[in-house]
């Protein structure tokens, strides 16, 4: 199944279903991380249109719809990524890494992590053989 891209809107609200899980409309609304005011019935209304995209699905709890993630965060932010890459950056990782630490503070405790991964990927580059017809130095 293919995802249809979602809204800025409903970005927001799988962030709040990634972090938290499954949710109902007022945790969903009281967590929006924008911090805009918006009314129950929008929130609603935004989340019964991603379940219509095959974004969310939800149950029933006496009353209350629970909703939940049906699409994964690298579902969703893997082609949304590549495409910023390859649109914005002219498929540069390292313009939009600059262009991301450029633009955020980033704490110790993030960078370090950040290390780690960069560190992770270096291992995983040497470990595999060189391309046919490509000699490493």
């Amino acid at each position: 199944m293919k995802l249809r891209t979602p809204s800025k809107v409903e970005m927001q609200v799988l962030s709040v279903l990634w972090e938290r899980g499954p949710a109902t409309v007022r945790a969903v609304l009281q967590a929006m991380p924008d911090g805009k005011t918006r009314a129950y019935t929008t929130i609603l209304s935004v989340l019964q249109v991603m379940e219509r995209k095959g974004l969310v699905a939800h149950t029933t709890q006496g009353n209350t719809h629970v909703y939940q993630a049906r699409a994964s965060q690298a579902q969703v932010t893997g082609p949304l990524l590549r495409g910023l890459v390859r649109d914005v950056f002219g498929g540069s990782p390292v313009a939009a890494m600059q262009r991301l630490l450029a633009e955020h503070e980033v704490s110790r405790e993030e960078l370090t992590e950040i290390k780690r991964l960069i560190a992770g990927r270096d291992r995983a580059a040497d470990a595999k053989p060189a391309a046919p017809g490509r000699r490493d130095p």
